[in-house]
């Protein structure tokens, strides 16, 4: 489940399914993640729920070792904390 959204982008996409800020062809694969986030409760359902191709589900390292990413369309991502079985401070981005 997701718990809340780091960034205005991903409230957006969730809301809106829209983001001006987000390339008009990564709005329905955002939507389609969240939607696979906000109804899993560990990161192995993610990784078997949110199976489009390309997942690339990976914890992050340096001073967001506490994060996890998920590819919607290169450069852009998901990017989030797992607590307790929720994804906190859910974020899309382009980190790179």
């Amino acid at each position: 489940m997701i718990r809340n959204f780091g960034n205005k982008l991903a409230a957006q996409i969730w809301e809106l399914d829209e983001a001006k800020a987000l390339p008009k062809e990564c709005w329905v694969r955002a939507k389609a993640l969240l939607t696979i986030m906000h109804g899993t409760s560990t990161l192995l359902d993610l990784k078997l729920k949110g199976q489009p191709p390309q997942l690339r589900l990976h914890k992050l390292q340096g001073g967001r070792k506490e994060e996890w990413s998920i590819t919607i369309q290169l450069p852009w991502c998901i990017t989030f904390k797992f607590q307790n079985g929720e994804f906190v401070d859910v974020k899309i981005e382009n980190y790179h």
